[in-house]
Order: structure tokens, then C-alpha cells, then sequence
């Protein structure tokens, strides 16, 4: 999927590379390339496994734009590698109401209740939609983009009351349904706020094996437990490894990112409402049309 506006950019791209050797199922390919829009793009892992790494981080650099260069690292696949499952999404987004850059300056940013840094952290004043969830004391605040099509939604626990980021309580009780109903926009209301947000880059990748074990996926990854053969006709096939690669840019013109219930919300009832954001973050970038969240992160130290 591609979609360019005058105000964002988005585009999601999917592709399967497969050991050119190795006869994948009809059905499984039709059905990829149907529900996905990936085809598949025949490597030769068995003798050439470095330069096939390297044509799947080029596909994924060009993909995002040149956000994610290197999305596998030297030594991720090999000889008796079978099949890569590649899936990139890249963004790019200009706030509706922009931060100006003479309103940027530097200020603290609290890490947990002992630590600081200092920051750039962006101001600006105007009406943005905005909620708060008592049983959890979080504050709301949807930032639209322009075209209003997307947001970045903001959950900001009032103050840090763990013994470390603060976050741990909305982590606990987040669920996608949940946070559905925090954020939906009759949960909402638009009014004026003073926001202080810091400037933030985020740069992360991340081996899924463990994360997706816990979740009760232990088999997958396992050469003699695997059951694959949707996939294959042969049993040898299993998931060796899960990399997710991700990068996030917030500044004063907008978002940049690529990435190959506690109770009902309430709003406050007062004209003007600050929403600082010095201590630790979630953020989400909400599709608005559909509700669903491309991209979402915390931020503790940016």
C-alpha cells in the first residue's frame, strides 16, 4: 500500500524471499500474496547467503525510505536458511498545527523520580482534543496531522509513582480494547491546551523469539516441533528468528517513522489545560478512518 498526500506520506510493503531450491506451496504463496500483497522473491541462501541479506536490506532501505538501511544484521541468515518473511511500513507526517521553532528551548525531562536530562522540548498553545482516565490519573491528547487522517495520541501519567518510569501502571491494564475506548473521540474533547513536547528520535531492533515464546509461540521456532506444512510439503521448516527493526523522529514539523478497561475516560472541565511532557511517555499513530494504531512506543529518555 502507498498513499501520498500533500500533508503524509505512508507506505506498507510486504515480501517473501525464499531459498530458490525450495518448493513452497502453491496455495500458501496465492494466499500471501492475496491477503498481503507479498510475492516472493527466490534467493540463494544454500550458497550465496550474504548477498541475499544484503538484497533484503536494500528492498527494506528503499521501503522506508532509507529509515531502516540494515534491518538484518551480518550472520542473521545462512546456508540452511529457507524463508524470510519481510514486512515494512514507513511514515512521514506534518502536524496540523506546527511547533515553531523559536518556542523549542531546553528543559528538564524527568528519567524516574532521581534522574534528569535536558532536552529540547517544542511549545506551542491551540485547542487539540483531549481526555483524562482517573483510575489510571492519565492525561489524553490527540495531535492531529495534517489532513486529519492520522494522529499521534500521547497517554502521560500525571506524575512518576513507580520506582521507575511511571509507565508501569498503564502497561498493566493496556489492551488493544482499552485503549480503543481511552482514545476514541467522543472520549474526547477539543480544548485549549498548553503542550510542552520533547523533540525525540527513537532507533531500536529487536530479536521477537523470546517476546512471542511467552505468548505461548514456542513451537515455531522449534526444527522438531514446527508444524509448517501450510507453508511446505517438506517438515524441515521452522522459524529460526523474528527481527523487528524500528525508527521514530518527532520534531517541531512533524513525525517520521518507519518499523520494517480502567474505568471510562473523562475530560476535564477547565478552559485551559497544560500537558507537560517532562517524564516518560506512550505514544500511538492512529489511523482515524479505520482506528487502527500504525505505529506505537514509549518514549523514557529521549
Amino acid at each position: 500500500m502507498r498513499k501520498h498526500g500533500a500533508s503524509h506520506t505512508l507506505k506498507v510493503a510486504n515480501r517473501l524471499y525464499g531459498e530458490k531450491t525450495y518448493n513452497f506451496l502453491p496455495e500458501f504463496l496465492a494466499s500471501t500474496q492475496k491477503m498481503y500483497g507479498a510475492d516472493l522473491a527466490p534467493v540463494d541462501f544454500q550458497h550465496a547467503s550474504e548477498d541475499a541479506r544484503k538484497e533484503i536490506n536494500k528492498w527494506v532501505k528503499g521501503q522506508t525510505e532509507g529509515k531502516i538501511p540494515e534491518l538484518l544484521a551480518g550472520g542473521v541468515v545462512n546456508s540452511t536458511t529457507k524463508l524470510v518473511l519481510v514486512n515494512a511500513i514507513y511514515f512521514k507526517g506534518i502536524w496540523q498545527e506546527k511547533f515553531l521553532t523559536r518556542h523549542t528551548t531546553d528543559a528538564p525531562f524527568r528519567l524516574n523520580k532521581k534522574d534528569t536530562k535536558m532536552v529540547k522540548m517544542m511549545y506551542q498553545k491551540e485547542k487539540f482534543p483531549f481526555g483524562y482516565i482517573p483510575d489510571l490519573k492519565c492525561k489524553v491528547l490527540e495531535m492531529p496531522y495534517q489532513g486529519g487522517e492520522l494522529s499521534m495520541v500521547i497517554l502521560l501519567p500525571e506524575d512518576i509513582e513507580d520506582e521507575s518510569t511511571g509507565l508501569q501502571k498503564i502497561e498493566e491494564q493496556l489492551t488493544l480494547e482499552k485503549l480503543y475506548e481511552w482514545t476514541k473521540h467522543e472520549n474526547l474533547k477539543e480544548i485549549d491546551v498548553h503542550v510542552n513536547l520533547p523533540k525525540f528520535k527513537i532507533e531500536e531492533s529487536y530479536i521477537l523469539n523470546s517476546n512471542l515464546g511467552r505468548l505461548g509461540l514456542q513451537d515455531l521456532f522449534s526444527s522438531s516441533k514446527a508444524d509448517l506444512s501450510g507453508m511446505s510439503e517438506s517438515r524441515d521448516i521452522f522459524i529460526s528468528k523474528i527481527v523487528h527493526k524500528s525508527f521514530v523522529e518527532v520534531n517541531e514539523e512533524g513525525t517520521e517513522a518507519a518499523a520494517a478497561t480502567a474505568g471510562l475516560v473523562e475530560y476535564c472541565l477547565v478552559s485551559i489545560e497544560a500537558f507537560i511532557v517532562d517524564h516518560p511517555f506512550l505514544f500511538f499513530i492512529r489511523h482515524n478512518p479505520t482506528a487502527n494504531m500504525l505505529f506505537f512506543g514509549r518514549v523514557c529518555s529521549p
